[in-house]
């Protein structure tokens, strides 16, 4: 007489998402801040209510903007980086987010590089005719608790020579 229904486990697994107060915590900006950068939609969450909810995705992105602005970037900059992390990580995410390999953005605000071989950054570093800037991707997804590998610090470093581009934008 009666049906009973089959219970359908989700084929999607859930994602780990983040409120604002830990997000603040991680990035070590203030929960202010992150409403600024939701209402220039730098960086614009999933909201419930008034929470706001980050994906790990967009919590990488809000590490990696904590520290070009520490770094004295201008949020013009900042949004040409975003652009090409969106489109360089987006391919990319899944080697990211599970700590397979170590990649590092290297940038001076015009050329923006993602590399994952130690090789490459030097070579960067040493051929580049301004202050380059070196934000290790990998340490920044180890602060949302990703994958534990070897620590690799994240640093600025500076070079003075002539620039010899790879991957610029």
């Amino acid at each position: 007489m009666f049906k009973t229904k089959r219970s359908r486990s989700d084929p999607t697994p859930a994602v780990r998402t983040y409120p604002s107060s830990e997000v603040s915590d991680i990035a070590g900006v203030s929960l202010r801040q992150l409403q600024w950068w939701d209402e220039q939609r730098v960086v614009s969450p999933h909201h419930e209510g008034h929470k706001r909810i980050y994906l790990p995705e967009q919590v990488l992105e809000i590490t990696v903007i904590a520290e070009l602005r520490r770094k004295g970037f201008s949020l013009q900059k900042i949004r040409r980086v975003l652009r090409f992390l969106q489109r360089e990580v987006g391919r990319r995410l899944g080697e990211v987010l599970s700590g397979d390999s170590e990649y590092h953005l290297v940038t001076d605000g015009k050329s923006i590089y993602l590399e994952d071989r130690h090789e490459r950054i030097i070579d960067i570093l040493k051929n580049a005719r301004q202050p380059m800037f070196l934000v290790c991707l990998s340490d920044q997804v180890r602060r949302l608790g990703g994958a534990p590998k070897k620590p690799a610090a994240s640093t600025a470093s500076t070079a003075a020579t002539p620039a010899r581009r790879t991957r610029a934008v």
